[in-house]
């Protein structure tokens, strides 16, 4: 029995956090564990706290289950953090840990902060999902497991694309895919289909980018304002950075997203050059050397010229890593 089993057995009340803008690993790695543990034991009290998911999540089991609520007064026996590398990345649900008798941490985040009682950090594992995959009984692994920890795992390595994915993801994802997973469904409906909004955003996006350093690197921002003309929210913007990296020449990737007047959500991903994990440490952040993000206050024009100086560093020399932004 796996050390998460043997705590989550000898605990009546149990919490699960993630961090806040849950993605698909997060979202898939909370409900798995969620679900997986009352098939094992109904007996116990098992709640997850999560900021609202995005609804393409929403054929995942327990998906109704998420809770928002800030306000209870239960001290959890147990509670487990997943995905998250920093315990303020939970967000208004950090309370749930600090109050809680005994806490793990389960991640794949190489700036993972060692913050619970007790901390797994693989970080060489494609995604939190693959992590938790090595704590489950795999013949007790229901359809229902297997589909929360498959979405996690295409979300978290771009459908096995990024260089996060191993021989042993391949394994994983090949056995969960035995347990009669709609696997194809997965991909199309939570990875690939987009609304019409967020192909609008994104085009927005697009348009308005801007290539530096000799067209190595590249740049897009949301504003809220943007977002409010769209009618959108921060889960239409997943995949813009992603599609930002696959440009024709660029070996690093940013992606700014208005959370308030001057505060940016930053996401960066590289190609084979540059370790983004380093870069967003700096800044308070964390993630894995391709995928990273932190945020930052200031203009974009701000933001931008100083992520340059330290993305910089890491390229063959250049002239110059100053950007013409119009500094709104």
């Amino acid at each position: 029995m796996s050390r998460l089993m043997e705590m989550a057995r000898n605990a009546e009340h149990i919490a699960i956090l993630g961090h806040v803008r849950p993605d698909g690993d997060c979202v898939g790695s909370c409900l798995a564990v969620c679900n997986y543990l009352l098939e094992q034991y109904p007996e116990k009290t098992v709640q997850v706290y999560l900021e609202k998911p995005a609804d393409k999540f929403r054929y995942l089991k327990g998906f109704d289950r998420i809770s928002q609520d800030t306000e209870i007064e239960t001290v959890y026996d147990l509670c487990i953090c997943l995905d998250s590398g920093d315990k303020t990345r939970l967000g208004d649900f950090t309370k749930y840990l600090e109050q809680a008798k005994h806490s793990i941490c389960l991640d794949h985040h190489v700036t993972n902060h060692g913050y619970a009682e007790e901390n797994v950090v693989i970080a060489d594992a494609s995604s939190t999902c693959e992590v938790l995959y090595q704590f489950l009984d795999e013949e007790k692994i229901s359809m229902s497991v297997a589909t929360c920890l498959y979405t996690g795992m295409i979300h978290d390595t771009n459908v096995f694309k990024n260089s996060n994915t191993s021989a042993y993801t391949m394994e994983v994802a090949g056995k969960l895919m035995a347990k009669g997973i709609d696997f194809g469904k997965i991909i199309d409906d939570t990875y690939f289909r987009k609304s019409y909004v967020q192909n609008q955003i994104l085009g927005r996006a697009l348009l308005e980018s801007i290539s530096f350093m000799d067209g190595r690197c590249i740049f897009a921002a949301v504003r809220q304002k943007d977002l409010e003309f769209y009618g959108a929210d921060h889960a239409d913007l997943d995949g813009i950075v992603d599609q930002l990296r696959v440009t024709d020449g660029v070996e690093c990737a940013i992606f700014l997203h208005e959370t308030e007047n001057h505060v940016y959500k930053v996401s960066m991903r590289s190609n084979t050059l540059v370790d983004v994990s380093k870069v967003a440490a700096y800044f308070g952040g964390g993630g894995h050397i391709r995928a990273a993000g932190c945020t930052m206050n200031g203009s974009v024009h701000d933001v931008i010229n100083n992520l340059s100086v330290h993305i910089a560093e890491q390229l063959p020399a250049d002239d110059g890593t100053d950007v013409g932004t119009d500094g709104n």
